[in-house]
């Protein structure tokens, strides 16, 4: 009877120490089943990684040390650069005061009249003034980034950066009696003979066309090109007073105008994926480093202080995910997430983010009656991406990147097979 009873409880024990370890290449290879040899993942490029934030192990890999095309999960670069750098409030303006003058230089703030975003109030502080001077001197940037499609020029997503942007860089044209109105005034439309279905912007200047015969009267927003010369005559017509360009130099002492908070900023980025705050937070990281606004010298700031350590090199190149120059591997994506997730309490974070079938560019996808996915999405022709948290029925927080590059179908069809995927890690880890 004791033997027995000895070899039934080895038998239990063995069981119970050999459970887990079986569970674990379970759910390995229904993954490997989803995403593996065979599957529909296996006809473009795909990596993806599942990372389990409690214990710091990664669950699954496929590919994830090979570069992809991110779009606009891009835009967690920027985000965290921007929390690394920027305080609880944006720098709208800095100036200076001198002899009744008042000399003001732009910090790429982009709230000013921009819809998404709270507008400052520069009437009490220019109310002294009849006239200011506002200077491009520290102006280091092109207006598009590097590697920006040309033909995206005339589409709102994709306005051009400036020190101070006003309407977001952007005309609005709103039908009225069946005619295009543009806004601001400072733009006027003209007829066009050319098969056009709305408002068209002419490629090189900021002549603006439609055809009263295959109008559609549809409300849209275009870009217009900026100058400092544009800049002086709309700021002229919406600050009250009259703004002169100026070349001058920002002097060490100088004093600053604080602006909208940065959460404004950091929530309308990441849950409608906005390309044009994406890219001017890269401005302001420029401004409050180095008082200039470039870039590229924001971008390589953030890599050498804070990214340092990434798995793999980031080739990181515009604040919005814009250019197919950016190449980022899987498992520095994860490495990202990873260091987002440390900075916020868990429903801080999530809020900001994308939620499944609740809000952002996820409301219409991976709906559930528990929301499960928290992340950021990035698509371009022919490239879909998404990076974020996974929150699973045991209420354990998963970071992961699903990247896909190269594919030969509409992104709907490619979504579909994702959710297959994070389904089954909802359901089974």
């Amino acid at each position: 009877m004791r033997k027995g009873s000895l070899l039934g409880v080895f038998i239990v024990c063995l069981l119970v120490h050999t459970s887990p370890a079986q569970d674990a290449k379970a759910r390995y290879l229904g993954l490997e089943k989803l995403l593996g040899e065979g599957s529909f993942f296996d006809n473009h490029l795909t990596g993806f990684m599942l990372y389990d934030l409690d214990s710091q192990l990664v669950r699954y890999d496929k590919n994830s040390h090979l570069y992809f095309i991110p779009a606009s999960t891009t835009k967690l670069f920027t985000f965290f650069g921007s929390l690394m750098v920027l305080g609880d409030s944006t720098t709208f303006l800095r100036f200076i005061n001198k002899e009744e003058t008042l000399t003001l230089w732009g910090t790429g703030d982009p709230s000013w009249k921009y819809n998404p975003l709270p507008s400052p109030n520069l009437e009490e502080f220019l109310s002294s003034y009849d006239t200011v001077y506002f200077s491009h001197s520290n102006w280091k940037d092109e207006p598009f980034g590097y590697g920006w499609q040309w033909d995206d020029y005339y589409h709102s997503y994709s306005p051009e950066k400036s020190p101070t942007p006003l309407f977001g860089n952007l005309i609005r044209a709103r039908n009225i009696n069946n005619r295009p109105v543009i806004s601001p005034t400072y733009f006027s439309v003209e007829t066009s003979e050319k098969a056009l279905k709305n408002v068209q912007r002419d490629w090189h200047s900021n002549r603006f066309f439609y055809n009263p015969r295959t109008y559609n009267g549809r409300e849209m927003r275009l870009p217009f090109i900026t100058s400092q010369e544009t800049f002086a005559s709309l700021a002229s017509d919406e600050w009250g007073v009259t703004v002169i360009p100026s070349d001058e130099k920002l002097p060490p002492d100088h004093y600053i105008l604080k602006g909208v908070p940065t959460q404004a900023l950091y929530k309308e980025m990441l849950l409608e994926s906005d390309n044009f705050i994406a890219e001017q937070l890269l401005l302001q990281i420029s401004d409050e480093v180095h008082r200039e606004l470039n870039s590229e010298k924001a971008i390589e700031y953030i890599k050498e202080t804070y990214l340092y350590d990434l798995p793999d090199d980031p080739q990181w190149v515009d604040g919005s995910g814009l250019s197919r120059h950016n190449l980022f591997t899987p498992r520095t994506m994860v490495a990202l997430a990873e260091k987002i997730y440390r900075l916020f309490p868990d429903e801080e974070l999530f809020r900001l983010l994308p939620t499944g079938g609740r809000t952002g560019t996820l409301k219409y996808n991976y709906q559930a009656p528990v929301p499960y996915v928290m992340a950021k999405t990035g698509t371009i022709s022919n490239n879909h991406s998404m990076v974020g948290f996974l929150k699973t029925k045991k209420n354990k927080v998963y970071a992961f990147a699903f990247m896909n590059n190269n594919y030969p179908h509409k992104a709907s069809v490619v979504r579909n097979e994702m959710e297959k995927v994070l389904l089954y890690i909802r359901d089974n880890f």
